[in-house]
């Protein structure tokens, strides 16, 4: 446990370390002692206290890669994305508030990157047959398994059909962002659940709209391998329809019933994702902070051994 790590070029999440390290100054010091040199301030129920940085970053070397909007405020198990593309006017400006409270922190910490969430599909019916359709999932056998699977995408297709106002109003939000902030990057991030906005459609209707604002796709290995088992579209092709739009990537592994594995306990191709991810692209181990140094160390050592 006291083992040095492997020096790298991989970027850890401080959502890996939940309650244990309380300050990004010990985060950043604990970081550096397993090898990386790059950190993303990402979302967990308890964000560090982020004096100390200047000092952590002097005596380290090490740098702010990115961060997630929501980071600064205590994750929760529903956590609605940063509602940019509400269809509430007041919630666009909270989000929009909120999203340059990100911005300017990115700045000050030197990241050039800020990662932006989705929101759910606002309308309840939606929601109750998105849980619907989950459970099912949950209990259903192999012989049907194939007819809920296209069940789903059906039902995911006319979601994203019928989100089209609340792409808007999130493609506008971006672009005021954008023009207040010109020099920091945006990424847009996969939706989790089936009633999230930024599904496979959306999210290419949002890049193309947004292609001359130089907005960016943000992957996630264990959020969309969850996805591609329930039917809709899987690693492969969101690799391959947003590659030289990635501007990063989360490494998490995930089961059908665990979700935020240090790569190399789950399911996830992560060969595959390897092959399609651009060299220049953030590459963020992500794993539940109920994962250990033993276990992040492991995960490093496995990621290095495929290439990343």
């Amino acid at each position: 446990m006291t083992k040095p790590g492997i020096p790298n070029e991989l970027v850890l999440s401080t959502s890996c370390y939940g309650p244990r390290l309380r300050s990004i100054e010990d985060q950043a010091f604990s970081a550096v002692a397993m090898g990386f040199r790059r950190l993303e301030l990402g979302l967990s129920a308890t964000p560090p206290e982020l004096r100390g940085w200047e000092d952590a970053t002097r005596e380290t070397g090490i740098t702010m890669d990115s961060i997630v909007v929501g980071a600064l405020k205590a994750k929760t198990d529903h956590m609605s994305g940063s509602m940019l593309g509400s269809l509430d006017a007041d919630q666009r400006e909270m989000a929009l508030n909120s999203s340059r409270r990100h911005i300017r922190l990115a700045q000050q910490l030197g990241a050039p990157v800020v990662i932006l969430r989705g929101c759910a599909i606002e309308n309840a019916t939606v929601e109750r047959q998105a849980d619907e359709l989950l459970e099912k999932h949950r209990v259903v056998d192999e012989d049907s398994r194939e007819l809920l699977q296209e069940q789903t995408r059906e039902f995911v297709h006319k979601v994203q059909q019928g989100a089209h106002r609340q792409i808007e109003h999130f493609c506008r939000s971006v672009h005021t962002l954008r023009q207040e902030f010109p020099e920091t990057r945006l990424a847009v991030a996969a939706g989790n659940d089936l009633n999230d906005l930024f599904g496979f459609e959306a999210v290419q209707w949002i890049l193309e709209d947004l292609a001359s604002q130089k907005v960016g796709y943000w992957h996630d290995t264990a959020r969309i391998h969850r996805r591609g088992r329930l039917g809709i579209p899987d690693q492969g092709a969101w690799l391959e329809t947003f590659g030289e739009r990635t501007v990063g990537v989360h490494l998490r592994d995930a089961t059908d019933d665990e979700f935020g594995l240090p790569p190399s306990l789950g399911e996830v191709d992560f060969k595959l994702v390897a092959e399609y991810l651009p060299k220049e692209s953030s590459r963020v181990v992500d794993v539940d902070p109920t994962h250990g140094r033993a276990e992040v160390l492991a995960s490093v050592q496995f990621l290095l051994g495929l290439g990343y």
